[in-house]
């Protein structure tokens, strides 16, 4: 099959250029007539025996394919089910943060006992097992809960609806429809969304859905958008709307996310990676009755378990190297501190100031433990924190200067910065490339630059 659509594909590019300017969409008119004529074959020769059943399935295809309906139910759909994760996943990520850091502070009793050297405990307790501890704490829960509902309405058969609705925007802007799947996989992970490319057959397609799947906002990095748009977009109004509020601007988030996916699909399509689109022919499959067992398995082992073992082996290094650099000194000040001065007068022009920047550069390895290396280098701790509630957050952050301009230019550019180091190696496993690795980190980081320095230099202009 797939050496008579490269075929075919050759063919449309050969005789393309040829055709008049009055023979719009020759690809569409070909697989049109295609399928017209199985149409006419098929009913001629094939007899539907439930008809009732044909009827409703058609009925809801009508309603979840609509020009009108189709893509608001899509978006209430994803709306339910992030707030599910996130609603959901707080209190058993509460109980395990508390669990396991009750263990660290037996590990740390344990070296006391054993008279381990300082050092050694701050690498291997305040270090790894304390980044590991909020990775963990931090993606296990969401993960657990999005991946199985994802799958949930990929057994139903619901998943291609959403693959017709989104195929025209991805197909103008040059993309795959299918896109808009590993697009919603991201959202629960976007090393899980990279993986779910390998659906896309296209090899020029597939890593356009690559190289823009880090836009769709991740697990790790939704408690890093809601901390800061309670406590800074929600104090703008009444505080009976302040919760909408603070919702609407995550709601927002995610959709200059969604926008810029297509965005970038569009100039990657005309730039680096110029191609003829491939063929989307999309049967839409029976609506089944799911596999519950099928769906637990499928969901928390091959997908959970699996991106969380890639995390855990890459935030266990950066937790240690955060405590060396925090607690290594150049005269009396440290290390961290030092990259913090270098990198504040870019992060004073992008709205933010040094320690933001090394936070998210520290926090490459995963998007968790950004917020507790911010709260860690403002309080000059020798080892990741984390404050008691938001109150705590909110003081802190106003004591450094915080607007609301400077959470806004942090949350735009935690959805605009390169992906977290789970993404990039899974990105380096997927296309066995180093330049296209470099460059999926590269294309949002500049976005990103680009972004908060227009945000920051225009809201400065307007409202001050």
């Amino acid at each position: 099959m797939s050496t008579i659509n490269n075929q075919g594909l050759s063919i449309i590019r050969e005789i393309e250029p040829l055709l008049p300017g009055n023979v719009p969409n020759i690809k569409d008119r070909i697989v049109s007539g295609i399928y017209q004529q199985a149409e006419g074959i098929s009913a001629q020769v094939v007899r539907t025996e439930n008809l009732y059943q044909t009827s409703l399935e058609a009925r809801l295809d009508g309603i979840l394919t609509s020009r009108w309906l189709g893509f608001p139910i899509m978006l209430l759909l994803l709306t339910l089910v992030l707030w599910i994760t996130i609603t959901g996943a707080n209190y058993p990520s509460q109980l395990l943060a508390s669990g396991l850091f009750w263990i660290e502070g037996q590990l740390l009793h344990l070296f006391a006992v054993w008279g381990a050297p300082t050092w050694l405990t701050g690498v291997l307790i305040q270090g790894m097992y304390r980044s590991l501890a909020w990775v963990v704490s931090v993606m296990l829960p969401p993960m657990a809960i999005f991946f199985p509902l994802f799958t949930l309405l990929e057994d139903l058969g619901y998943l291609p609806r959403v693959a017709f609705n989104m195929d025209s925007l991805f197909r103008r802007a040059g993309a795959h429809g299918k896109q808009c799947l590993t697009m919603c996989m991201g959202f629960g992970c976007n090393a899980a969304g990279v993986t779910s490319c390998r659906i896309i057959d296209s090899p020029r397609e597939r890593l356009i859905a690559i190289l823009t799947n880090t836009f769709s906002i991740c697990n790790g990095r939704f408690p890093t958008l809601i901390a800061l748009a309670t406590i800074f977009m929600g104090t703008l109004v009444a505080r009976a709307y302040s919760s909408m509020l603070a919702t609407l601007a995550v709601v927002a988030i995610i959709m200059t996310g969604i926008l810029t996916s297509l965005l970038v699909s569009y100039l990657l399509s005309r730039t680096l990676l110029q191609g003829v689109s491939s063929f989307f022919v999309l049967e839409l499959p029976p609506f089944r009755k799911p596999q519950l067992g099928q769906i637990l398995i499928r969901s928390l082992l091959d997908r959970t378990l699996f991106v969380l073992w890639r995390a855990v082996v890459i935030a266990a290094p950066a937790g240690a190297l955060t405590w060396i650099l925090a607690n290594s000194f150049v005269a009396d000040t440290s290390v961290f501190a030092l990259i913090a001065g270098w990198l504040d007068p870019l992060g004073q022009l992008m709205g933010m100031d040094g320690i933001i920047l090394i936070a998210f550069l520290l926090g490459l390895p995963a998007n968790e433990i950004v917020l507790p290396i911010l709260i860690m280098g403002y309080l000059s701790a020798g080892s990741m924190l984390e404050l008691d509630s938001l109150n705590a957050l909110q003081t802190l952050l106003l004591d450094h200067g915080w607007t609301w301009i400077t959470a806004l230019c942090v949350m735009l550019f935690s959805l605009l910065h390169f992906p977290c180091g789970t993404t990039l190696y899974t990105i380096f496993k997927e296309t066995r490339s180093a330049r296209w690795t470099i460059m999926a980190a590269l294309i949002p980081l500049a976005l990103g630059i680009l972004v908060t320095l227009i945000v920051n230099q225009g809201a400065k202009t307007i409202f001050f």
